[in-house]
C-alpha cells in the first residue's frame, strides 16, 4: 500500500513539473551606452548584492576602490568588514572589453602570472549607471551576480526603489537580494 501510494504520489509530481510552463527565457542583459572610466574611478560603497561565496566573509562596510593605472586598465580594492570587526581585503585588476568607453569590463583577482587563463576573468557590466556618477548597478550577462552601489554608505530609500523596480523588469530575483550593512 505504502509503494503504491509513494507512486502516485511521484506521478502526480511528475504531471505537475510537466505542466508547468516553461520559465519564460530572459532577452539579453543590456549594459548603459557608455562609462567616462575617470570618472567612475573611486570608491563605491556596496548598498545591495545579491549573495555570493567570495563575500561570504563581509558582514559589513562592504566597498570597491578603483585607481585607473597609466596601462588604461583599472586596479580593484575591495575590501569589508568582517564580523570581528577586522578588514579583510582582495586586490585585482579590470580592463575594459570593448574600447575605452565601453560599460563591459573583465575583471580578476586570481594573481598576475595566471591572467592569460581566459576563466579567470570575470564578466563585469555597468548596466545601469547615475548621470552624475554617484550609484551604479553591476552585473553580468546570466544575471547570476548583482550589486547596487553608491558613492555614500546610504542611498535615499526613493532611488533604492526605483532600482529595485527596474531589476524586477530586468528579470533579476528580487528575493536573492540582500541589503547590506554600511
Amino acid at each position: 500500500m505504502k509503494i503504491l501510494t509513494a507512486s502516485r504520489s511521484l506521478a502526480l509530481a511528475w504531471a505537475c513539473v510537466l505542466s508547468m510552463p516553461a520559465q519564460a527565457e530572459l532577452p539579453p542583459l543590456k549594459t548603459v551606452a557608455a562609462v567616462d572610466v575617470p570618472r567612475y574611478m573611486g570608491t563605491w560603497h556596496e548598498i545591495a548584492k545579491y549573495p555570493n561565496w567570495f563575500q561570504r566573509k563581509c558582514a559589513s562596510s562592504t566597498q570597491a576602490t578603483y585607481t585607473l593605472q597609466t596601462d588604461g586598465r583599472v586596479q580593484v580594492l575591495n575590501r569589508c568588514q568582517t564580523n570581528k570587526g577586522e578588514w579583510t581585503e582582495a586586490l585585482g585588476a579590470a580592463r575594459q572589453t570593448d574600447g575605452p568607453t565601453s560599460p563591459q569590463l573583465k575583471v580578476r583577482f586570481a594573481p598576475k602570472w595566471l591572467s592569460f587563463i581566459p576563466m579567470v576573468w570575470g564578466d563585469y557590466w555597468i548596466i545601469d549607471l547615475d548621470a552624475d556618477y554617484q550609484w551604479v548597478v553591476v552585473s553580468e550577462p546570466k544575471r547570476e551576480y548583482l550589486w547596487i552601489l553608491s558613492r555614500t554608505p546610504q542611498m535615499p530609500a526613493a532611488t533604492y526603489q526605483a532600482l529595485l523596480a527596474k531589476l524586477d523588469k530586468l528579470g533579476f530575483d528580487l528575493k536573492r537580494i540582500e541589503a547590506s550593512q554600511p
